[in-house]
């Protein structure tokens, strides 16, 4: 196991470290030649060992309507924002200059059949190496909807280089024929999910095939309405394959997904990115809390109450506090949101709201013990990087947007995952009789009450996991992405206990010479409060201010001065950067870009 993963952490960093050239500028020769490689199934191995580091494990969601701010840059902030432009958009800050991972997964292909060995082994190499095109294909589509399809490792001086994108359609169809040889040909088990096997292939091809199927759906400016059920039907196909498989199910803790040394045996876990200490294999995801963002009221109003019913149907629910939103709700609501009272470690005062992010702080992937938090890069937690759940979902949901759901479809799916957390099961008939209003306004796209709530358990159960912005841009609900996000509900300024022990520990004043709504408290008790001030002594904004005046929700100067815009179906789409068009005049806009 040490073995496999040194070897897959030193290809990463090999890989990550010389895949920044852009690939129109300059295509980067291999070192490696088939006549000194490709002899035998181990050399296959040894390669496709080095396609690892192209896997990311996202542990946020920011850039979407999950986050209230964040403080960082992400493309989509600043496409909303109306920062972006194909002159100021570079390949560096986009995935158009990635190319030369493309290469280096086809300059295999070519060659793996020169090995010796056994058909299935190389096989299933081969299949590893199609898997990797697939999701580099489906990042590039997700992007720029029409792009080049290259299967040949091309060189600087070969014409094609300079061709015309191929229709959306046909990358599609290219991609999925390497998942299906994937799922086909790639091995079931490799004794360790750190490796890539068929089940995983499948989940991919799963959320691949349900993201295309929907975006077809619900986009009419590709013009692919006609041809949506295909992959939705693989969708919920490659779904099943995983779930008649008997290898899998959700395991008992929701939150030990997230925080754990080790998942290898959690039976949910479908692959995994395995963190190691003593082979230098360490994440960052102590960042998560109070760093750059924090979590939206929006996504907090997505829990249900422990009884079923929704949050947005308590009264007074818009005007409920910090600590009375955690009052009887979906047990995964605290597992996500920082919680009243919670600790980074035993012996220290409990974490305050983060005011300037919004004060809903995420603790999901948060290393929850002192030894497993190194510093910067250095946190030994296990991360999923395919999950069961997600596989559930995905069936649930093709099944549903097909209209072919039944309730015994329901109880395998959603209803697992609810009796995980104890939670009420989903009933078809009552859902679609009893339609959420709050959420039949925030999916406009939909009427299906049942569907609804499919998009809410998925939105529950998969937050923070990087999947959100994804979902929006094929559901067709890029509206939310402009969404002024906004935090928590203050209900005057002044003191508050944010930690549930009765004792005041966080105010927010006008600023620093406005000190009358603390002045009834003890020098003891002032000496302990964290303070945050709408302006400071200067009369300049500390970056947030209340949406009532001297109450009212937290929000951003930041969109209040620059209120963010969503042009669709512009904004589904970012720029080919404009160099690459002068370089390659074939290459055309995606849709409002030009």
């Amino acid at each position: 196991m040490k073995k496999i993963n040194s070897i897959i952490c030193l290809f990463g960093f090999l890989i990550l470290m010389s895949g920044c050239e852009d690939f129109l500028d300059r295509t980067p020769q291999t070192e490696i030649t088939e006549v000194e490689f490709f002899n035998n199934v181990t050399d296959l191995e040894t390669y496709t060992n080095g396609l690892y580091g192209y896997l990311s494990v996202p542990y946020y969601d920011y850039g979407s309507d999950n986050v209230s701010l964040h403080n960082g840059t992400n493309t989509m902030d600043q496409v909303v924002m109306g920062n972006v432009s194909s002159s100021n958009i570079s390949s560096s800050i986009t995935n158009w200059g990635n190319w030369s991972r493309l290469r280096r997964i086809n300059f295999f292909l070519v060659n793996a059949d020169k090995a010796s060995g056994a058909e299935a082994d190389k096989n299933h190499y081969i299949g590893i190496a199609r898997f990797f095109r697939a999701l580099f294909y489906y990042s590039k589509v997700q992007s720029y909807s029409d792009v080049p399809w290259y299967d040949t490792p091309l060189g600087n001086d070969d014409e094609i280089l300079y061709k015309a994108s191929d229709p959306r359609a046909t990358v599609m169809d290219h991609v999925l024929a390497d998942l299906e040889f994937a799922a086909t040909h790639i091995k079931t088990t490799m004794g360790t999910k750190t490796r890539i096997n068929k089940y995983a292939a499948l989940t991919v091809m799963a959320r691949i095939c349900l993201f295309e199927g929907t975006y077809r759906k619900y986009h009419t400016e590709i013009g692919l309405q006609s041809d949506y059920q295909r992959f939705l039907e693989k969708a919920a196909w490659a779904s099943e394959q995983v779930m008649n498989s008997g290898q899998f199910d959700l395991g008992p803790d929701y939150g030990a997904l997230f925080d754990s040394y080790s998942i290898e045996s959690n039976k949910e876990v479908i692959l995994q990115y395995a963190c190691d200490k003593d082979l230098g294999v360490m994440n960052n995801t102590h960042t998560v809390l109070n760093w750059q963002w924090s979590l939206s009221r929006s996504l907090m109003e997505s829990y249900l109450m422990t009884d079923g019913t929704p949050f947005t149907e308590q009264e007074g629910y818009a005007t409920k506090t910090y600590l009375e939103v955690f009052a009887d709700r979906d047990p995964r609501f605290a597992q996500t949101f920082c919680y009243p009272g919670f600790k980074t470690s035993p012996q220290n005062t409990p974490e305050l709201p983060g005011i300037k992010f919004g004060g809903y702080a995420q603790i999901k992937y948060f290393p929850k013990l002192e030894e497993q938090r190194g510093g910067w890069n250095m946190n030994t937690t296990s991360l999923p990087v395919y999950r069961y759940a997600e596989v559930l979902l995905a069936y649930a949901e093709a099944k549903a947007e097909l209209g072919r759901l039944t309730q015994d479809d329901l109880d395998k799916t959603i209803n697992k995952l609810r009796d995980r957390v104890s939670m009420p099961h989903l009933d078809m008939a009552i859902a679609n009789a009893n339609v959420d209003s709050y959420l039949a306004a925030y999916y406009p796209n939909v009427t299906s009450g049942v569907l609804l709530e499919i998009r809410r358990e998925r939105r529950v159960e998969l937050a923070c996991e990087g999947l959100r912005g994804e979902d929006l841009k094929r559901w067709g609900e890029g509206q939310h992405f402009a969404d002024n996000n906004e935090g928590i509900y203050v209900p005057y300024l002044g003191a508050y206990d944010m930690t549930g022990d009765g004792e005041v520990d966080l105010a927010i004043l006008a600023s620093p010479a406005e000190t009358g709504p603390i002045d009834y408290l003890t020098p003891d008790q002032k000496k302990g409060l964290s303070i945050y001030y709408l302006k400071n002594s200067g009369g300049t904004d500390e970056g947030f201010y209340l949406t009532e005046g001297t109450k009212g929700h937290v929000g951003f100067t930041a969109y209040q001065k620059n209120p963010r815009k969503f042009e669709s179906p512009k904004h589904y789409y970012i720029p080919i950067p404009r160099q690459q068009t002068i370089l390659n005049p074939q290459l055309k806009q995606p849709y409002g870009w030009e």
